[in-house]
């Protein structure tokens, strides 16, 4: 047991589509200020289960409560407020393409009243230089971005109410090593500074090691376990074991170690 503020509590969840059942009595509690790195194989539901959580997704069964609002039962208003301390960075960056960098950060502030615009822009550059990308990309449109630059581009808007909450759709999938260890970084740098509960759907273990506190698998159609990486390796069930001690694993956790080793320099 613990006393950690849960705050998002999924209970019995069940996701289909046709014949095809995702989900079946789903359980899972995230806690507040922890990074939770969500995991399976291909099919397990995994982004399924994040556009459940943010509303994008109606379950079948089951409840969905986030920071203690029960998301289904919600009324219109209430559900708004409790979106506005969400962001969300899906996998590729769902930018606006007739937009700027910073037209799309201030997307979320336009819902603001009263917010003047000139401290809508000044909102939107803070955002921008938070997640490590020049002042000169605000004025740049998508198109003009890399892949990476995109991706800290769609963090930003995802940053930009100051939410409690930020849910990552595999974050570093397309980025080379440098461009996908540099983004783990500034993940965890900004759930330290900020105090942010992150929901981080990834299948890159150098991810899972740099930047979770937990992580939690999916497979058979539910939460299959729930623990630190010390506890992934401890588990027998065949994907469990394959995914966290396979050639990959191992380099990923050698990797680990190295970079743990240097900051201990």
């Amino acid at each position: 047991m613990t006393d950690r503020e849960i705050v998002i509590r999924l209970r019995g969840i069940r996701n289909q589509f046709g014949s095809q059942v995702v989900h079946d009595d789903l359980d899972l509690d995230v806690y507040r200020g922890e990074i939770l790195g969500v995991v399976g194989g291909s099919g397990s539901g995994k982004s399924v289960l994040l556009r459940t959580i943010v509303g994008l997704q109606t379950p079948n069964e089951g409840s969905v409560e986030v920071l203690d609002t029960d998301l289904l039962s919600a009324d219109d208003d209430t559900r708004q407020t409790l979106e506005n301390r969400w962001g969300v960075m899906f996998q590729d960056g769902a930018l606006f393409s007739s937009l700027t960098v910073r037209e799309n950060v201030e997307v979320p502030m336009r819902g603001i009243k009263g917010l003047d615009p000139q401290i809508r822009r000044d909102l939107a550059d803070l955002k921008i230089s938070m997640v490590g990308l020049q002042y000169s990309a605000g004025d740049k449109y998508p198109s003009e971005l890399s892949g990476g630059m995109r991706k800290r581009a769609g963090l930003a808007r995802a940053l930009a109410l100051d939410p409690d909450i930020v849910f990552l759709d595999e974050p570093t999938a397309g980025l080379d090593p440098i461009g996908a260890t540099g983004f783990d970084e500034l993940i965890r740098n900004l759930s330290q500074s900020m105090g942010l509960t992150v929901f981080l759907v990834t299948h890159d273990l150098d991810t899972l090691h740099a930047t979770c506190d937990r992580i939690a698998v999916l497979a058979e159609r539910k939460v299959l376990v729930t623990g630190t990486m010390k506890d992934m390796l401890e588990v027998d069930h065949p994907w469990v074991h394959e995914y966290f001690h396979g050639p990959r694993a191992r380099a990923a956790a050698s990797e680990g170690s190295a970079k743990a080793d240097r900051k201990g320099d």
